[in-house]
């Protein structure tokens, strides 16, 4: 081989070794924002805030919308349990979870299915609940930097079809979806396996007692979900709402021990339960902790607002039943205490003393231990014992 062979072996060897070297300090300059061996993450986060009936969802669901960064829904599993006559939950969770699967792609033409002809954005479910469809590009009354008016929202707010709601999810980084409407977290693996998805659960538990305490101020409106919870037994009246409690209750224990004891590795680090009650003590701590949890940053702008509507006057009224008002969210947390007969709370505590003791929920065992409000009845609650290590750690750990 001639020496200028040589010199160009060498010379290219040369090459190799700088470039490598090149990647090397390129790699570890850029490790802060994305390890080499994988791209930086594209697409959505998807959130499911899974919850019953009367236990905070609807505030904790406005703590999602009124985020910049989050497209929200409230509910849209109602049109499914709706449109389909006399059911039972159990034939109805699968039909849910595939309209959810949809929702979380933006996919708006699932809810051909379930509307009414010519329908427009206003016809879904509590449409006027999410800041999302408030702003543009659904509607030009709310930048998307501020807080939306609900009652302004439903009078203002309106366009044919769903395309601009389709055309404003895929404008967010994050899409959250609000259910009361699974009992179990079998059906949803699916949604966990999905490559086009990245799920995690928020589940958000509350005080039986108080749950039923709140459902008693707005009785009628739960007629039909009650039905289809009970799917559709004939229950005499009176017990009716301690059986939809007592099969609550449960589906919180099943709920909360397939994610926490036994769960499958693709629910690991994408579930989280949280106590209303917890909340209520101490909200930014708590939806600080939250936020972590799902990959979004706390604002000054959402600081303030959840200032405001924990730190009001009074318990809010009948008519504030489904409504984000301000209002002093402990006094909230502990009405049922000073208002609920005593012989409903001791039924209540029979009917869910394996979830109040999973939960971390203290029983009374007299009217008068009930209404002293000294008495702490909320278990303190161990870091580790609800919820697998926050998205943002796990990245970070494992990056």
């Amino acid at each position: 081989m001639s020496p200028r062979c040589r010199v160009n072996f060498n010379t290219m060897i040369f090459l190799v070794v700088l470039q490598g070297a090149a990647v090397v300090l390129f790699c570890n300059w850029y490790y802060q924002l994305s390890p080499c061996d994988s791209p930086p993450r594209k697409g959505k986060i998807h959130v499911l805030l899974l919850s019953s009936w009367r236990s905070g969802s609807s505030f904790l669901g406005q703590v999602f919308s009124q985020h910049p960064s989050v497209f929200y829904l409230m509910e849209p599993g109602w049109h499914v349990w709706t449109k389909i006559e006399k059911p039972g939950a159990r034939v109805l969770r699968m039909a849910v979870r595939d309209l959810m699967r949809s929702l979380y792609q933006c996919d708006f033409s699932v809810m051909d299915s379930y509307m009414p002809e010519n329908y427009n954005m206003s016809t879904l479910f509590m449409f006027h609940h999410s800041r999302a469809l408030c702003s543009p590009p659904a509607c030009s009354l709310t930048r998307r930097s501020d807080m939306s008016n609900e009652t302004l929202c439903q009078k203002k707010c309106d366009s044919q079809g769903l395309e601009m709601v389709e055309k404003a999810c895929h404008t967010y980084s994050h899409v959250v979806l609000k259910e009361t409407r699974f009992f179990e977290l079998e059906s949803l693996y699916p949604l966990f396996q999905d490559p086009n998805l990245d799920l995690r659960i928020v589940h958000l538990v509350r005080d039986p007692r108080a749950v039923i305490r709140s459902r008693e101020e707005s009785a009628k409106s739960f007629d039909m979900d009650n039905a289809i919870v009970l799917e559709q037994r004939n229950v005499p009246a009176a017990s009716i709402q301690y059986e939809v409690m007592q099969e609550v209750c449960r589906s919180h224990v099943r709920i909360n021990e397939r994610a926490i004891l036994k769960p499958p590795p693709f629910l690991e680090g994408r579930y989280k339960m949280i106590r209303y009650e917890d909340v209520a003590r101490n909200p930014l701590k708590e939806i600080n902790d939250i936020y972590d949890f799902v990959g979004l940053e706390m604002t000054s702008q959402m600081e303030e607002w959840i200032y405001k509507v924990t730190h009001g006057k009074g318990k809010g009224s009948k008519k504030e039943a489904f409504q984000i008002t301000s209002r002093n969210a402990n006094e909230v947390s502990q009405a049922w205490r000073t208002v609920l007969q005593h012989s409903k709370v001791k039924r209540i505590q029979e009917l869910c003393k394996g979830a109040m003791s999973l939960l971390g929920y203290r029983t009374v065992d007299s009217e008068k231990e009930q209404k002293r409000l000294d008495i702490d009845l909320l278990v303190p609650r161990e870091p580790y014992e609800f919820s697998w290590v926050s998205a943002k750690s796990q990245r970070t750990g494992s990056s």
